[in-house]
């Protein structure tokens, strides 16, 4: 069961819009929506650097709402167009928000993503912490 439906202010559009939640939680873990590298007026980046910062940017938004950090992730799965071509960029990003200890991680290539010229999406489940 659905304990609650995080949904930032600026990611209300996609609740609305595609009948999604950007994030739920359910017994203290929360499970976040893939985020893509579309920034929140629509347009995408022609790099996988900004795509990936962005993507992360997106799913800080929706981190700050649950009222954790990136320092709950305990897993982590991405999504690659070109995967080979664009892993090592990925990571370089990546590791701008994701600190040790490191999450769980699975990368999977893929020939397309929903959002038009996107190559990268990122989901995580994090763990709120019991006091």
């Amino acid at each position: 069961m659905i304990k609650n439906s995080i949904v930032p202010k600026d990611l209300q559009g996609n609740y609305d819009n595609w009948h999604f939640s950007p994030a739920v939680e359910c017994e203290n873990f929360i499970f976040f929506s893939g985020c893509t590298g579309r920034r929140s007026d629509g347009t995408i980046a022609d790099n996988v650097a900004d795509q990936s910062r962005q993507a992360f940017l997106t799913i800080g938004k929706s981190i700050q709402a649950a009222d954790i950090t990136f320092g709950h992730i305990v897993e982590m799965t991405t999504y690659h167009v070109e995967l080979q071509k664009n892993l090592k960029e990925f990571m370089r990003v990546k590791d701008e928000f994701i600190k040790e200890p490191y999450p769980a991680w699975t990368a999977i290539g893929v020939s397309e993503l929903a959002v038009p010229d996107a190559v990268i999406e990122i989901r995580v489940i994090a763990r709120r912490t019991i006091e």
